[in-house]
């Protein structure tokens, strides 16, 4: 039995111009921030309407973690309810075996698309999975209030930190009691793990994992970078921090109760929407970084996967090529501010016209580093695992950070005893 609406049947005929073709009912899972139904619902309207395929919408959960869990389930068990995953783009390496190849099947517009993208998603030869839209989060400010305060949006973690204080202070004092210096991901989930990492790479801390494999994340500027993101819970950012993913830091931000946001794309165009509080009042920067570092902005991203197990793989790639398409592309970018991953939108006119924050991205997009999960291969889940227990143990006050990136480190190793794998 099919997710979603009531069973249907799921051969259909349909006349397309002069042609007969059979339709399929197709499921794809969805998104799981801000207006990604609505987003998905919208284009894949004007797929049924182009083909006669129905396409039922899964709806996940809102964290990336428990998303990829539940996929782990449904795989395992063979499922053939759901024919197109969306798939971060960390995730190819570990469920690479499930998907099929589609090399071949969109080997006329592979060349349309950042290579590094395709890279990504290439594991052994086989390209597992197609690109939807790339991400790097950025540092949101008020602009307004920097300007009010005479203030620059901040270069380094500390001038950050500083900022943030004097005009929480200074705005608490006139009235605005319940206004933050700075929201993030604090929760323990995958997107802790990303905002972890950036305060660690961009503090010169390296990474949780080389590139070669070396576990390098148990070393003095990386315990500096935890200790003072520990130092804002409940002095800059609010204690409930330790439980926020995207949707309620940006929740804070867009009611205009942060000065700082660290946040994807996404919150871009929803934060000036025409009913935001803080429309028209705030900009974005790369995220910090301490002298003698650059900026570390994780790279992330959503990528289109068919299920081996798919009864519809045909379909399921039409499907795919549709919503990874320029014209696709293009309408999530005007509309939503995604992130193209084909290089020639960022010098379309219309985007240019209704989003001049995406070529501004681009800097983003450049700087963004990867997590480590081409060298942790298959156990990177419970690489990520166990960085973002010892970060949301160090931002709660559970122990410190030399003493979690101790115990970090020698949980990896027991990981990687014989080899990431």
């Amino acid at each position: 039995m099919r997710f979603g609406t009531a069973a249907m049947a799921v051969a259909a005929i349909f006349t397309l111009g002069s042609s007969e073709v059979s339709a399929a009912e197709l499921s794809i899972v969805s998104g799981s921030v801000g207006a990604d139904i609505q987003e998905l619902r919208t284009q894949l309207a004007e797929f049924e309407a182009e083909t006669g395929h129905q396409v039922d919408i899964v709806e996940m959960p809102a964290s990336t973690s428990d998303q990829f869990g539940q996929y782990r389930l449904w795989l395992a068990a063979g499922t053939d309810d759901i024919d197109i995953y969306r798939v971060d783009v960390i995730w190819a390496p570990q469920l690479a075996n499930q998907f099929v190849d589609l090399r071949d099947a969109m080997a006329d517009v592979i060349g349309d698309h950042f290579p590094s993208v395709i890279e990504s998603q290439t594991v052994e030869g086989r390209l597992v999975a197609f690109p939807m839209y790339t991400d790097a989060p950025a540092l949101f400010y008020r602009k307004d209030l920097l300007e009010k305060y005479g203030r620059n949006p901040p270069a380094t973690w500390e001038e950050l930190t500083e900022t943030a204080k004097v005009i929480q202070d200074k705005e608490r004092a006139a009235g605005s009691g319940q206004i933050y210096g700075f929201v993030f991901q604090g929760a323990p989930y995958e997107g802790l793990t990303c905002n972890g990492l950036e305060w660690v790479a961009s503090s010169g801390g390296g990474q949780i994992v080389s590139p070669e494999g070396e576990i390098t994340i148990n070393n003095e500027r990386a315990a500096q970078a935890l200790e003072r993101a520990r130092g804002w819970v409940r002095d800059i950012a609010p204690a409930g921090v330790l439980a926020y993913k995207e949707e309620e830091a940006r929740g804070v931000w867009q009611t205009g109760n942060a000065v700082f946001m660290r946040n994807w794309p996404y919150a871009y165009a929803l934060s000036n929407g025409e009913d935001s509080p803080v429309k028209g009042k705030f900009e974005v920067t790369t995220l910090p970084a301490e002298p003698g570092s650059r900026s570390a902005p994780c790279l992330g991203g959503w990528n289109l996967a068919v299920s081996k197990y798919s009864k519809h793989k045909k379909e399921a790639i039409e499907l795919v090529r549709f919503l990874s398409s320029r014209k696709a592309q293009k309408e999530r970018a005007l509309t939503y501010a995604r992130l193209p991953t084909i290089p020639a939108l960022y010098d379309d006119p219309d985007i240019a016209e209704r989003q001049p924050i995406i070529a501004e991205w681009a800097d983003v997009v450049e700087k963004a580093v990867p997590r480590p999960s081409a060298p942790t291969k298959r156990q990177y889940n419970e690489v990520s695992k166990e960085f973002w227990t010892a970060v949301n143990e160090t931002l709660s006050g559970a122990a410190s950070a030399e003493t979690n990136l101790q115990t970090l480190e020698h949980r990896l190793r027991r990981l990687k005893r014989d080899g990431w794998r």
